[in-house]
């Protein structure tokens, strides 16, 4: 018996002809919207909500699971694409910096369900990937802290934690229908600046 995680990498293997992409891609974006507000909904309903025939839908996904783990993967890809567009290796690092929290919280909002899922769930390609992803960040952290963006003597490692929450929060706000840019500057802003006022600050402690 061929298992998910046989036919995830069966797919993989096989090039999809234009129109067949487009149709499991449609799918896949109709899974996301469906999900997000039903996760219990069937593989009729999400066939109806991509206004492709329920044979179409089984045609590309043998069973519910392997439309929820391809969702996964696609979600993480889409993640990973996000990071790799705004240059974090190349770019300035606040420049970078900046690019890559508006482009990541783009995916996390249009695909909270998928990328919930894959911070919730054992799957292969999207643990790799947001492995990969958090090499990546460290990179552009430690780029950052060389080029005077971070503090010589800031933790790294908490740093980049207090980021990924901060994102997380800002991902929930902009799943509201939040901008994303906006909320972008309000992460990179609370992160390099803090929430302290810099002037009297210690008079009004007692410090």
């Amino acid at each position: 018996m061929t298992t998910h995680k046989q036919q995830r990498e069966q797919q993989a293997k096989r090039p999809l002809r234009a129109d067949t992409e487009r149709t499991v891609q449609t799918i896949l974006e109709a899974a996301e919207r469906v999900l997000t507000t039903n996760p219990a909904a069937t593989m009729e309903q999400l066939a109806r909500a991509a206004d492709v025939a329920r044979t179409t839908v089984h045609r590309r996904f043998a069973t519910r699971e392997a439309l929820l783990d391809e969702l996964t993967g696609w979600a993480a890809r889409q993640f990973a694409d996000a990071v790799d567009t705004a240059r974090p290796d190349a770019a300035p690092p606040l420049v970078a910096l900046y690019q890559v929290t508006a482009n990541v919280l783009s995916v996390k909002t249009h695909w909270s369900f998928a990328m919930n899922r894959a911070a919730e769930d054992a799957h292969p390609e999207a643990a790799r990937i947001h492995a990969e992803v958090r090499a990546t960040c460290a990179r552009l952290f430690r780029r950052a802290q060389e080029a005077g963006v971070l503090r010589p003597d800031i933790d790294l490692d908490w740093t980049r934690r207090v980021y990924y929450a901060l994102i997380h929060e800002a991902a929930k706000e902009g799943a509201g229908g939040g901008d994303t840019d906006a909320l972008a500057t309000r992460v990179v802003d609370t992160l390099l600046r803090g929430a302290g006022a810099p002037a009297g600050l210690a008079g009004q402690t007692g410090v």
